[in-house]
């Protein structure tokens, strides 16, 4: 039986994704054992507590957190070690990393679809997925010509409280404010809630990771990125299980990629000055499935269609007929990752009505067809 000694702390939703990733793999090619070594040995004993344990319990394979540089476990223990280093990438062992930079970027552009031009990024100082995070949000701001705002620190959350409630009172408003990971934004929203700035009205709060019980604990309900977190615990087993059995030689990096946003409430904000255009955006989003024409958008607001289709246009740099398909292409794109159902059924759900030309529509939004973008982002190879 194969022994897998875990590093990991599963208080986490990412912890928690990782490791049913990782036990799906091994119910399918176990069996293994696991033992998950408790925080507070480590803190005991140190890194030769750790690798006195690994050897008296004939660990085949070790999969976690690891800070420290001063045992090389490779060589002591000669087995498969995969390792998450919050301060930089490994050059020894195997890293659970992600495509960081790839996720600021997605929180940009998903806030510049929105007309945002102030950009502001909350997160911990000298933590490579923080850093990288705010570098990619940083050059995409940077590229489509936004104000960017930064507060990073490495202090505890209750010593900078009083000093990033300042920071959010200075913020210009509106404001799209990316958090690194969703516990940063509940203590965001927390925040907000003592100092009485509105979410989403002044400030649209984004985290990292999909945490649904921290998300949902806040007023208003946090929207996150989502993290293919269990496709990468299921592609660590794959690959220690092929290293175990000498199908795979040296050290691979296992990259987290960023897939969707779950959108709730704190994200409900477009930055629309044309109370007209804003009241129609706000109704494509809520009745894309519908039969929307210009006729019946024209029906509630003082506008002549030219009118309408002119700052329309202004507004959003696109056209009413593009924003509609974009609107049901993103709806598409969820359904595609969150439900097995065919293609035909979620089409009509999405609110088109031309399934043949369905997959011609849907590259030219995501540069695929429907049915390799839920390959491509299934949630396991």
């Amino acid at each position: 039986m194969i022994k897998i000694l875990l590093l990991i702390d599963y208080s986490s939703e990412f912890d928690r994704k990782l490791l049913r990733g990782l036990v799906q793999y091994s119910k399918e090619n176990g069996p293994w054992l696991f033992y998950r070594l408790p925080s507070y040995y480590s803190a005991m004993y140190g890194e030769q507590g750790i690798l006195k344990w690994a050897k008296e319990w004939k660990a085949d394979a070790i999969i976690g957190q690891w800070n420290n540089d001063t045992i090389d476990l490779q060589k002591e223990l000669n087995i498969p070690v995969v390792l998450q280093n919050y301060h930089h990438r490994s050059v020894t062992y195997s890293n659970l990393t992600g495509d960081y930079k790839g996720t600021g970027r997605m929180a940009a552009q998903f806030f510049a679809k929105r007309m945002f031009r102030n950009f502001a990024y909350f997160g911990i100082k000298g933590v490579v997925w923080s850093d990288e995070r705010c570098q990619g949000y940083r050059q995409e701001v940077k590229r489509i010509g936004g104000e960017f705002f930064s507060f990073e620190s490495d202090k505890q959350e209750d010593e900078i409280r009083m000093e990033v409630s300042q920071w959010l009172q200075e913020l210009p408003k509106p404001v799209a404010l990316f958090c690194c990971d969703d516990a940063h934004a509940l203590f965001i929203s927390e925040t907000c809630k003592m100092t009485n700035i509105p979410i989403p009205e002044k400030i649209a709060l984004l985290g990292v990771d999909n945490d649904e019980l921290m998300c949902n604990i806040s007023d208003p309900p946090i929207s996150s990125i989502e993290l293919e977190v269990e496709r990468g615990g299921y592609s660590i087993g794959r690959l220690i299980h092929q290293q175990i059995k000498k199908e795979h030689e040296g050290s691979f990096n296992i990259v987290i990629n960023p897939i969707r946003i779950e959108l709730r409430q704190s994200t409900e904000k477009h930055n629309i000055k044309d109370p007209h255009i804003l009241e129609v955006v706000k109704y494509i989003d809520s009745h894309y499935n519908s039969d929307l024409t210009i006729e019946n958008l024209l029906a509630n607001i003082p506008l002549s269609r030219r009118n309408f289709e002119v700052k329309f246009k202004n507004a959003l740099n696109t056209s009413i007929y593009q924003y509609i398909l974009n609107c049901r292409c993103n709806h598409l794109a969820d359904l595609l990752l969150t439900t097995d159902r065919p293609l035909a059924d979620l089409a009509i759900e999405a609110g088109f009505k031309d399934y043949n030309n369905i997959s011609r529509v849907f590259k030219k939004y995501k540069g695929c067809s429907p049915l390799e973008y839920r390959q491509k982002k299934s949630n396991l190879p």
